[in-house]
């Protein structure tokens, strides 16, 4: 279940930003700014796909692998948190997702789950592999797959990680086991029962592992 923030006081935005995490970043164990605060929102306008990691990633691995993202698809909704943070971190967030855009979102794409609306800038990250011409279907990271289903599941419940799931496209990939030696800098720590849901998942789903 979702963390209980404190409402957010910003008296019109100054000194204060929120990026809309759809990914990883929705798992707030990944988060490494000193963040205000964070809560469950919609996005409208955009859907959620897997892409080739391009040079440059900050992820280092042996094999090519893939990344989330988020592209512009009319009639599409997903959700996901938004954290408000500093606009100190902010450059901290960008070399995060330094294979990203930062892209400004309109405050009426936004349904608020939790809380009030922002009254600040809003971001979404938006891979720059999107628009790619050629995509080879790189394998998904299991480290990073767990980071991001532990998120949704904390946040949104079960029903938010079939969600997540129904809503990402590019899940005809396969999935490099890494779990036990894991190649994604923020991997994180399953619960068992965490872990036992999210292996019963992706097993229904056919998930292929190499």
């Amino acid at each position: 279940m979702p963390t209980e923030d404190a409402p957010v006081s910003n008296s019109g935005g100054d000194g204060l930003v929120a990026y809309f995490g759809y990914g990883s970043l929705v798992n707030r164990t990944t988060l490494r700014t000193d963040y205000v605060s964070a809560q469950r929102v919609r996005l409208s306008g955009w859907r959620r796909c897997w892409r080739p990691r391009m040079k440059g990633d900050p992820i280092r691995s042996k094999r090519r692998t893939s990344l989330l993202s988020a592209r512009r698809v009319e009639g599409s909704a997903i959700e996901g948190l938004l954290v408000f943070d500093r606009l100190q971190n902010l450059p901290a967030v960008d070399e995060r997702e330094r294979t990203y855009d930062r892209i400004e979102v309109p405050s009426d794409a936004l349904e608020v789950l939790d809380g009030g609306p922002p009254d600040c800038p809003v971001y979404v990250y938006e891979a720059r592999t999107n628009r790619a011409e050629h995509d080879p279907h790189h394998p998904i990271l299991q480290s990073y797959l767990d980071a991001v289903l532990q998120g949704f599941l904390r946040e949104f419940g079960k029903a938010g990680v079939h969600s997540f799931l129904n809503t990402t496209d590019g899940f005809e990939r396969s999935v490099h086991a890494d779990r036990h030696d894991p190649v994604y800098p923020r991997a994180v720590d399953l619960l068992e029962h965490e872990r036992h849901f999210i292996d019963g998942v992706l097993e229904e789903r056919g998930m292929r592992f190499v």
